[in-house]
Formats: structure tokens, C-alpha cells, sequence
């Protein structure tokens, strides 16, 4: 599972829900949350905090967590 699918499942989200309100495929939603190969666009992701109600900036810094600059 992906980082965004482990914090749409803490978070209780309905998939159906998000996809009904963005326009994004369930199919394309399942993807993200179990495919790490998968990459989010910035605009599903703008896209799917709407939905859930959420800041924006608290689902990118979730999905983000583990990017580092290199030293």
C-alpha cells in the first residue's frame, strides 16, 4: 500500500466518495492507494484533499514524508 493509501484508510475515506467528487477514476484512486510504481499528480492530489476536506499541505507532506535532499 501506498503512502496515500495508508492515509486515506486512517482516515476512513470512501473511495467512491473521492471519486465521485473529483472525477477521478475508482480505478485510477485503487492505483494510487496500492500501486507504488503509480506516481500522484499534483492536481489529483489538490483534488482529493477537497474532497476529503483536508488541507492540501497535510496530504502532500503524508505522501512526501520520506523525500530528502541529498547532502
Amino acid at each position: 500500500m501506498t503512502d496515500l493509501g495508508l492515509y486515506l484508510s486512517r482516515k476512513s475515506v470512501n473511495r467512491s466518495d473521492v471519486s465521485r467528487k473529483t472525477g477521478i477514476s475508482k480505478t485510477r484512486l485503487s492505483e494510487l492507494a496500492n500501486n507504488n510504481k503509480t506516481k500522484l499528480r499534483a492536481d489529483e492530489l489538490y483534488l482529493i484533499a477537497l474532497a476529503i476536506d483536508v488541507n492540501p499541505c497535510e496530504v502532500f507532506n503524508e505522501v512526501c514524508k520520506d523525500l530528502k535532499l541529498k547532502e
